[in-house]
């Protein structure tokens, strides 16, 4: 009996593998979506995240750098280097050019510029004006309660366009800063304002 009920188990597990499954179609229909749009290669910062406020300044970063989303402070974000600590991000500030200038120095311990060092300072091109081009090394403080960084390197722009403090900076270790030092002068080239914006209300870390 026991053999017996065991093959009758084993054709029915059998015959219902046999079974030939059943067809399923699918009628409805949905409209598309944004999310079906296929992807963009080579957006810029607003087409890649959708959330974010269109940035009132655009540029053409290097192909190496990645492209982050904006912040309060930071109306174009990117990171670069083989540490992942690299990073370039423009922004508007209040003030005036060299009271940013000075500010920067000071998160290197540097003492503030006296105007005719000021005035020595390399000026390069900047979204139709003239910005001032200043570089620093050392240990690193943002002041903002992070920890410090040592062997830190800073280079950047400022500049007053259309009565707007307009800033580039970039940080990071100071082999890396000193080695895309040429491509953020590019990318500063590039740079233009596409329309009037409120100035941070902080400076920008």
């Amino acid at each position: 009996m026991k053999i017996r009920a065991a093959a009758l188990i084993s054709s029915i597990v059998l015959m219902a593998g046999c079974q030939k499954k059943a067809e399923i179609i699918v009628t409805e229909k949905r409209e598309l979506t944004s999310k079906d749009v296929k992807p963009k290669l080579f957006a810029t910062s607003d087409q890649r995240f959708k959330n974010a406020q269109p940035s009132p300044v655009e540029g053409t970063p290097p192909p190496h750098w990645l492209v982050l989303p904006p912040s309060q402070f930071r109306l174009l974000n990117y990171r670069f280097g083989e540490s992942g600590l690299g990073e370039v991000s423009v922004g508007l500030s209040a003030g005036t050019v060299k009271a940013n200038a000075d500010r920067w120095l000071r998160q290197f311990q540097l003492p503030p510029l006296d105007d005719a060092a000021f005035e020595k300072l390399r000026t390069i091109p900047l979204a139709g004006a003239q910005g001032v081009w200043l570089e620093a090394s050392g240990d690193y403080e943002s002041g903002m309660g992070a920890a410090g960084k040592p062997g830190y390197g800073l280079a950047g722009i400022i500049a007053s366009v259309n009565g707007q403090i307009l800033t580039v900076k970039m940080l990071g270790p100071k082999a890396e800063v000193e080695a895309e030092r040429v491509e953020l002068e590019k990318y500063a080239q590039t740079l233009r304002l596409t329309h009037a914006a409120t100035p941070a209300p902080a400076p920008q870390p």
